[in-house]
């Protein structure tokens, strides 16, 4: 038994007096604080009075069945576990007992492990429920548009975009580079939309076996090829209600584009082995790091299931193309990862400056390795350039040095400055420049030509 049992609270419910007095013994000897009636009536007055953790009442009993203590705890509490005691003849009893809202059941006659398994494995399954409860709630909170990080002006418009194509049910294609965040945007797009409490369902298209995708996508049915032990429903039919995310989807082999163009028309799905279609309701949201347009001119990937998908597109940039956002994504993944939250946890400057500087070919995903890699080597709760990758710290980064920063405090000084740093930094490639400052290139060749920048 490994629930800490001290201060569990146990109602048992049961005309039986000798097993009561069993019942009772056993869980005492295990640490349970128990409370025991011998009838329906006495036992909802004890449970009104008393906060319990378990109940267990027996099924029959002459005043008020087990099946109306259930029902009337269950109008009191939802969350106390209630298990049932029955008799081999009302099994059936004790599953529509369970269908109404009883955790589990019991059968007489039964051992004290098996009463003590029952009452661990209701235990383990509120807390499973519980921790799911939270994380979801954690969830959905990040995934709210106003907490989604974004301080660039590329990731602010990519947030109202989201919030727009939310409200409807319009089929959404996200493009990028991998690790720049397209699964977080189709989560978000999920859980703004009225689809919210129905399952978002993920399929890597390029990580399943191709003689399994079908399968996966579509289910199958018992016997229809070896392996096939019993039916199994597929991607389409588990996210019914829901949204189905179609990540690297420019991976998909040309027959399966001819399958999945068919089910996105007929809104059907045919097992592998089955001749029943079945409706389902789904939302497409599809990722891909791949040109599209280029597969389609190559002939592999077809133009029509192209449009299909290409209702909405929206195109994630690269971290090194919203450098504005690093420093907030840093300090996300430092309250993520930190092992003390307690202590107030920081970046010092030449840490931030090197992570800024350096171009995140991984992206996002990049970036959460580093700092989750540095935050376990670091000894104080501050990030500094010695518990960074040899990789990111070998990068020149004195060009931002501040000895060479202008001391005055007028603007266009040290504007003149950062440009000139950022054209060195560059070998004079005006649009990398202009992607180090996070500006557009007009911009930059605009302050140029007013500083006399040559």
């Amino acid at each position: 038994m490994t629930t800490q049992t001290q201060n569990i609270r146990i109602l048992l419910i049961d005309d039986d007096v000798n097993l009561n007095r069993v019942i009772r013994y056993q869980l005492e000897k295990h640490g349970f604080t128990v409370s025991v009636a011998y009838n329906g009536k006495d036992g909802l007055a004890i449970f009104k009075e008393s906060p319990f953790d378990v109940v267990l009442t027996d099924i029959r009993m002459p005043d008020l069945s087990g099946i109306e203590v259930l029902k009337a705890i269950r109008n009191i509490d939802q969350q106390v576990i209630v298990i049932m005691i029955t008799a081999y003849g009302t099994v059936e009893q004790a599953i529509h007992a369970c269908n109404l809202g009883a955790d589990d059941f019991l059968t007489k006659p039964f051992s004290q492990t098996q009463l003590m398994f029952v009452i661990e494995k209701a235990f383990q399954f509120r807390r499973l429920q519980s921790e799911n409860q939270s994380l979801r709630q954690l969830a959905e909170k990040e995934l709210q548009l106003d907490n989604l990080i974004a301080a660039s002006s590329e990731m602010k418009r990519i947030i109202q975009l989201v919030r727009k194509v939310s409200q409807s049910d319009i089929t959404v294609l996200l493009t990028g580079e991998s690790g720049s965040g397209k699964e977080i945007i189709a989560r978000a797009i999920h859980m703004n939309s009225s689809r919210k409490d129905n399952p978002f369902i993920t399929v890597n298209c390029a990580a399943i076996p191709e003689n399994l995708l079908e399968s996966e996508l579509f289910g199958h049915v018992k016997g229809a090829f070896t392996g096939a032990l019993k039916d199994r429903k597929g991607k389409f039919e588990l996210a019914n209600g829901g949204t189905l995310f179609l990540d690297e989807i420019g991976d998909l082999k040309p027959e399966l584009q001819a399958k999945l163009l068919r089910v996105l028309q007929e809104r059907e799905v045919e097992p592998v082995g089955s001749e029943t279609r079945i409706p389902v309701d789904v939302r497409i949201i599809s990722a891909t790091h791949q040109d599209l347009k280029q597969l389609v001119a190559q002939g592999r990937f077809r133009e029509d299931l192209y449009y299909r998908i290409n209702v909405m597109n929206i195109h994630i940039p690269p971290l090194r193309k919203r450098k504005a956002d690093i420093p907030l994504l840093i300090q996300y993944f430092i309250q993520k990862y930190a092992p003390d939250q307690s202590r107030q946890w920081r970046i010092d400057a030449q840490a931030l400056q090197a992570l800024e500087m350096y171009d995140w070919p991984g992206n996002i995903r990049e970036l959460e390795n580093v700092i989750q890699r540095a935050v376990l080597l670091a000894d104080a709760p501050v990030i500094t350039l010695d518990v960074l990758p040899e990789f990111i710290v070998q990068k020149d980064t004195t060009l931002f040095s501040p000895e060479s920063k202008p001391t005055s405090l007028n603007i266009e000084d040290h504007l003149r400055w950062l440009i000139e740093q950022a054209l060195q930094q560059s070998g004079g490639n005006q649009s990398r420049a202009a992607e180090l400052l996070g500006i557009p290139r007009h911009k930059l060749l605009y302050q140029m030509k007013k500083l006399g920048i040559g």
